[in-house]
């Protein structure tokens, strides 16, 4: 791809409490599906870093945890992450909800906004689900919050209004070379990606009681001619969670193995021979080893 000089390249994080459409709106900039997405807060945990490319531009979209209250230190290190991400992006996007409610969580993200040097993007989500009028008084509500630099309306799940907020991002990013060529789609690798979506299936299947404590390890991932054969553990805190999780003559573990095997499919283009296994560990959110263990390391806190 030729670079002229006008192209742009720079990062973009995008942050916002628990259950607003991050993953949705992140999935749906980049025409991919790389961060898992569930109706229960708290479903990402770590930085998920994608890139979009085109001929303006490249923008790497910092995909973060829901900003709330920590309870453990797996919330102590979602936490961290939001904070580090805010130290290295060009522009800030803070995903809210078509609602004039502001809730707590909400005004603690202003607090922060309002302390960092950075143009902020109001982008206010799910506008298919309130009207037109409504939509003004809802924009109003959050100017008395922040000085946004731009106020964008969208519905990350219909893509409506993408291209406009794609636009404004580009605004704010400065002028230079791309930091990924231009078929990099993320920089998580094909293992993390694998063990997300397994835990994004169990997450949509499972009681509200179980899927917080839940976390995936991928155990063997080989490649053979035209299949693919994963091994993997799915965690639990408690012996009752893991009766949950396999169910019924294994039933429910069946059913989140298949619906897992679909999108690694999809994603790998290949067949896929997966095999899951359930293991406890209570208490593992509190357990710095165990953290690590399983993926929350907080690396990238050193770089």
């Amino acid at each position: 791809m030729e670079i002229s000089k006008d192209y742009k390249a720079g990062y973009a994080a995008i942050i916002g409490r628990p259950n607003v459409g991050k993953s949705t709106l992140m999935n749906c900039l980049i025409g991919q599906k790389i961060a898992i997405t569930s109706n229960k807060p708290q479903t990402t945990r770590n930085r998920i870093q994608t890139v979009y490319t085109s001929d303006e531009g490249q923008i790497v979209f910092l995909d973060t945890p829901g900003i709330h209250k920590a309870r453990n230190r797996l919330g102590e290190y979602m936490i961290k992450t939001v904070n580090f991400v805010l130290k290295d992006v060009d522009v800030v996007l803070w995903l809210v909800e078509a609602s004039e409610y502001i809730g707590p969580s909400d005004r603690q993200i202003a607090e922060k906004l309002r302390e960092i040097d950075l143009p902020v993007i109001l982008v206010i989500n799910k506008i298919d689900t309130v009207k037109r009028d409504d939509l003004f008084k809802i924009i109003d509500v959050y100017r008395g919050l922040c000085d946004f630099a731009e106020v964008v309306p969208v519905s990350a799940l219909k893509a409506d209004n993408v291209d406009t907020l794609t636009e404004q991002i580009f605004k704010y990013l400065p002028y230079g070379m791309p930091f990924f060529d231009e078929d990099t789609v993320t920089d998580q690798p094909e293992r993390q990606i694998t063990a997300e979506l397994i835990r994004e299936k169990a997450l949509r299947c499972l009681d509200e009681e179980v899927p917080h404590g839940i976390a995936v390890t991928i155990e063997r991932m080989k490649e053979e001619k035209d299949i693919v054969h994963i091994d993997a553990t799915v965690i639990c805190e408690r012996e009752s969670h893991k009766g949950i999780i396999i169910g019924k003559q294994g039933q429910m573990l069946k059913k989140i193995g298949q619906a897992a095997r679909y999108e690694i499919e999809r994603m790998l283009d290949k067949k896929v021979n997966l095999k899951l296994w359930v293991k406890v560990r209570k208490d593992w959110r509190d357990s710095d080893i165990l953290l690590k263990n399983f993926g929350y390391d907080g690396k990238e806190f050193l770089e």
